[in-house]
């Protein structure tokens, strides 16, 4: 099969057409071919095995059963109604249940028709049920069910009601492998495959979806898996040496006065030895001569954006410019004030830019930074429009760069023609494995020490039946002169989630916390950025007590008096932004608490992140924790969450794998830098045509 066989249209396959062609673009975003080859089953069923109805039990995960359909009814009416089947056997039967798809499985199924069941079982009214089951005619799988491990595809309900069930994925792809088979393409060296022992890749894909048995699914899956890793590293490891070896930077040659005079007379506190070193490792890339293309990891408050500010000192040493974008106006402001009150008395200009700017000031900035009088850039996302254009930009600084779009950060880098250095800051903790994996093409700085003299965050969770006690606790903290802020995942009432409303919250935190004793803020994301100002600053200063809020306070907000942070249906939130949120607090002298509130029903996942932040404090191992639940995003791609675009290996439980792909792909580099000698042949192919598919995102941080 050549490249050009596996970029085939899928419409051209048969059983497939135009119509369902377009269906499997839009909801599996099986477009070709290689696509539908890629596209790999999510289980395997011993199809000799059948449970039978009186063996049902809340144990089994999924079961296979044999047997008849004897009744049928709609109940309900329009988008509430469910389509329910009496599946029986010569035990007992269960309910078939559709809630989707209606109208195409009264069309599929007949009574007295015998059926294969596949599902999940679980109880509704003390009767076992399976929602939206597989199902098949016995007759049309007569000759499947003495075959081994039978696969499972993920479809939609769209899909099924076009005939693409598993069943149906399961049969376009077996006629696709038959037509493809004995021309799929190696892409991997008789080398590799013999140093690893890995099978062919045609006998991999050909198992992967369709194995005899257990044995060659493993060899199979193993050998797919280490594929996919190896070019990931393979490629981002290019990345990183063509940039080293290629990509031109501004050289800042020397560390001058406005470092030297901040260091000794202006400097806040002491730095920690984690910092000094971070300083030390971005000045060495600063004075090379080539591009920095550098990630700062450090958790909340350990100092991140004094390692910025001195950055940007050696930038201006060095008569370049400087810009620090961050997410929100909040922030932008924060950072503003904190800079500009640093840096007085050293004749440096700090500007401004947010939406929010007037448009004659925004004519002054614009005059400042073409003329050179503006040193350092502060602002959103406003700072990439394309009006904003500086005289000698050498240093951009992204703050919380997950919160960018990969397209939004990458219109810093065209500002100027020689591309500027890089720092962008997270205070999400990687994990080694994703640091390696995710960022595999930037250098890797961390502070992995907070300043001295921070107490440690007592931290707790309380079901909502514990609200009142929890009341009387905020009561003392608030009586001791101490701020809290209570945060909710939602502004208005959500149909579909059953969450605590931000208003509902604040008139209920008002009646509890009633003037003139006590006086309560209230900040969201859909309040005019005056407003929001203004709620702000009556916390900073004191005014409030409380702070009634959404996520807006994740970050942007240094209060060292606050000292209690209540987070509200806690389970809705993910690891790294509970994380986020209990920064906020434990910057002043006093010890500092974390409130988590849930309701009284918790998923399992929701459960492993409450007892994760209730345990540690400790960011790396929130993040691996983290990392297990969610999974760490597309890395070559522009997606920003969910998993990584790999079909089949995962970078948590395939951690060894990843080390060896590494390795292997380490020692070729060193051997052939340029994957450009004749045994390198099948790599490069492969290289050129993954560069094809995903584009040059990959080249962005």
């Amino acid at each position: 099969m050549s490249y050009n066989f596996s970029e085939t249209a899928i419409e051209y396959l048969k059983g497939v057409g135009p119509k369902r062609a377009e269906l499997l673009r839009k909801e599996l975003n099986i477009r070709c071919f290689g696509d539908l080859l890629q596209y790999y089953p999510f289980r395997y069923i011993d199809r000799t095995k059948f449970h039978k109805a009186n063996e049902i039990s809340n144990d089994l995960v999924y079961v296979q059963m044999k047997g008849k359909i004897v009744s049928t009814e709609t109940v309900g009416k329009m988008r509430s109604s469910r389509f329910i089947a009496k599946f029986q056997d010569e035990t007992g039967s269960i309910e078939l249940v559709w809630f989707q798809g209606i109208k195409w499985i009264k069309e599929k199924i007949h009574l007295g028709e015998e059926y294969i069941v596949f599902g999940k079982p679980s109880v509704f009214n003390k009767t076992y049920n399976i929602l939206h089951p597989d199902i098949e005619s016995l007759a049309e799988n007569q000759g499947e069910i003495t075959e081994g491990l039978y696969p499972y595809y993920n479809s939609s309900e769209k899909l099924k009601s076009l005939g693409f069930t598993s069943r149906g994925i399961s049969k376009i792809t077996k006629t696709l492998i038959n037509t493809a088979q004995s021309s799929i393409p190696e892409t991997l060296t008789p080398e590799i495959i013999n140093k690893y022992r890995f099978i062919s890749r045609e006998e991999a894909l050909i198992n992967i979806h369709f194995p005899a048995n257990t044995e060659i699914l493993q060899k199979a899956q193993l050998r797919i898996k280490f594929e996919e890793l190896f070019y990931l590293q393979l490629s981002l490891l290019m990345m990183k040496q063509i940039r080293l070896s290629k990509t031109e930077g501004h050289r800042f040659g020397s560390v001058g006065n406005y470092f030297n005079t901040f260091y000794s007379k202006n400097l806040p506190f002491e730095l920690t030895n984690a910092q000094k070193r971070v300083i030390k490792e971005i000045r060495l890339d600063l004075g090379s001569g080539k591009q920095m293309n550098r990630l700062l990891q450090g958790d909340v408050g350990s100092g991140k954006t004094l390692v910025a500010l001195m950055c940007m000192l050696i930038a201006i040493d060095n008569n370049y410019q400087s810009c620090l974008m961050v997410p929100t106006e909040i922030l932008a402001n924060q950072h503003f004030e904190t800079i500009s009150r640093m840096l007085n008395g050293l004749g440096i200009t700090v500007e401004l830019l947010c939406g929010s700017t007037k448009k004659a000031k925004r004519k002054l900035i614009d005059e400042g930074l073409q003329s050179s009088n503006i040193h350092i850039l502060i602002g959103t996302h406003a700072l990439i429009e394309d009006t904003v254009q500086f005289a000698n930009l050498g240093l951009v600084i992204i703050d919380e760069q997950h919160r960018f779009g990969v397209e939004q950060r990458s219109k810093l880098w065209e500002k100027n023609e020689k591309q500027p250095h890089i720092l962008v800051m997270t205070a999400t903790p990687i994990p080694r494995t994703l640091a390696m994996t995710l960022y595999g093409d930037l250098d890797y700085s961390a502070i992995d020490e907070m300043p001295p003299g921070r107490k440690l965050i007592k931290t707790y969770h309380y079901f909502d039946s514990a609200r009142l006690k929890v009341f009387s606790f905020l009561k003392q903290q608030v009586t001791a002169g101490r701020q809290v802020y209570v945060v909710y995942p939602l502004i208005n009432e959500s149909e579909t989630l059953d969450l605590k409303d931000l208003m509902d919250g604040y008139n209920s935190i008002t009646r509890e916390f009633p003037l003139p004793e006590y006086a309560v803020s209230i900040v969201h994301g859909q309040m005019k950025s005056a407003d929001k100002d203004y709620e702000m600053q009556r916390f900073v200063k004191g005014e409030t007590q409380l702070m009634v809020s959404t996520t807006v306070i994740e970050v942007g907000v240094d209060v060292p008096n606050a000292s209690v942070m209540v987070i509200e249906n806690a389970e809705r939130f993910g690891l790294s932004q509970l994380h986020q949120l209990r920064g906020r607090v434990g910057r002043g002298a006093e010890q500092s608490y974390c409130i988590l509130m849930t309701g009284n029903k918790l998923t399992s996942d929701g459960r492993k992140r409450i007892e994760t932040m209730v345990r540690t404090t400790d960011g790396f191992e929130i993040a691996e924790a983290d990392l297990k639940l969610r999974g760490p995003g597309d890395m070559q791609g522009t997606q920003q969450s969910g998993m990584l675009d790999l079909h089949l290996a995962d970078i948590v439980k395939d951690e060894k794998l990843i080390k060896i792909a590494r390795d292997l792909a380490i020692d070729i580099l060193k051997e052939d830098p340029l994957i450009s000698t004749a045994k390198n042949q099948k790599l490069k192919e492969q290289l050129l045509r993954m560069k094809k598919v995903k584009g040059s995102w990959e080249k962005i941080s």
